[in-house]
């Protein structure tokens, strides 16, 4: 689509971006991975009928999507949305290994898969602990007494893109 140069442009401008989640080093790290898994997925057979590319792609796609979303919301949603955005990885993981174990990933792509994953579930959790005590720094003005967690942060409702894969077999 763009040439080498015109890429490289588009990489060095720096641009002022309206939406927060485009400054996250973890949102350009899944955008990454989703292109590498685009590559990878051209390696693997037109005749999957298992459909485990197009769950894989999902998932990865997910990591992404959660990591955006959550960035529009107050700090509690956000966390929980990472929290789905790590539920993302490690369904790529069962991905990866599932493709590993058909033959359809080679040593190198799963190692490759892995490794990617695993700093991504690394950059997430660290994101969630700053998130969790900066809202206990702030809440409250410090009451050590006051609970910050609210009575619905477990009755979230998971996003209809995600209950629907979450329900399709594969």
């Amino acid at each position: 689509m763009f040439n080498n140069e015109e890429k490289n442009e588009r990489e060095e401008r720096p641009q002022a971006t309206f939406f927060r989640f485009e400054d996250l080093r973890i949102y350009h790290k899944s955008l990454d991975y989703n292109n590498w898994l685009n590559d990878v997925s051209t390696l693997y057979p037109d005749n999957d009928k298992t459909q485990l590319i197009q769950r894989f792609s999902n998932s990865a796609r997910n990591i992404t999507f959660f990591i955006a979303e959550g960035s529009a919301r107050n700090k509690s949603q956000f966390i929980y949305y990472l929290k789905l955005a790590k539920s993302s990885i490690r369904e790529c993981l069962v991905c990866t290994s599932l493709a590993y174990k058909a033959n359809n990933l080679s040593d190198t792509h799963e190692e490759e898969s892995r490794n990617q994953l695993m700093e991504m579930t690394k950059m997430i959790g660290a994101l969630i602990s700053s998130l969790q005590r900066s809202a206990n720094n702030h809440n409250n003005y410090g009451d050590p007494n006051y609970n910050s967690r609210s009575r619905h942060d477990d009755q979230m409702p998971v996003p209809e893109h995600v209950r629907n894969d979450m329900m399709s077999d594969y």
